[in-house]
């Protein structure tokens, strides 16, 4: 079983912001496996379903986005997932739009939701999925709150089904195998 995070910030006024790319990316899985995240729990929406052959659980934490990890360790303590089986997705200001990167490991970054991930599992061992949403051009806040342009959302959502396509290779082959396939990923 693998649980999915998608991170973000509940509500209408966050819909579609670079900082929702994580919400984003749940719907888009949703979707295509018809998996309904109509269950609340955890702090947070989620439903469950199959990907290939795979359970899953995707989750939209509901505790904004600072608070992600209080979500995230509510539903890995009730389903007992190891941590090679939670996957987060969530935006990156240091990879540009138009990619997407792998990792298996690392430190937060400046991004608050996976601090508050690491914080609440007292580790930073766990697969992620880090979507480039290109450096800010204004104040962080401003920008990571803010909408795509028109052409960058085009991008972004081609780059949402390949980084789907690269969920579906973790799922199926592992981490590694993942990483070495998709990271060199650029439009």
């Amino acid at each position: 079983m693998f649980l999915i995070v998608g991170l973000g910030n509940i509500g209408v006024k966050y819909h579609r912001t670079r900082h929702n790319i994580g919400f984003d990316f749940i719907d888009l899985v949703s979707k295509k496996y018809n998996i309904t995240l109509n269950r609340e729990k955890f702090k947070g929406n989620y439903g469950e379903g199959f990907i290939g052959q795979n359970k899953v659980i995707l989750l939209k934490p509901g505790t904004y986005m600072n608070l992600s990890g209080e979500s995230v360790r509510e539903a890995v303590n009730f389903y007992k997932i190891e941590n090679d089986h939670m996957i987060i997705i969530y935006d990156d200001i240091d990879i540009d739009i138009g990619r997407f990167r792998i990792r298996s490991r690392g430190s937060a970054g400046g991004h608050n939701g996976i601090k508050n991930i690491i914080l609440n599992l007292g580790t930073d061992v766990f697969p992620r999925i880090k979507i480039g949403i290109g450096h800010p051009t204004v104040d962080l806040v401003s920008y990571v709150l803010g909408k795509f342009s028109e052409d960058d959302r085009i991008n972004i959502e081609k780059v949402l089904k390949t980084s789907v396509e690269a969920l579906e290779c973790i799922t199926d082959f592992g981490i590694e195998v993942a990483m070495n396939k998709f990271n060199g990923f650029k439009l």
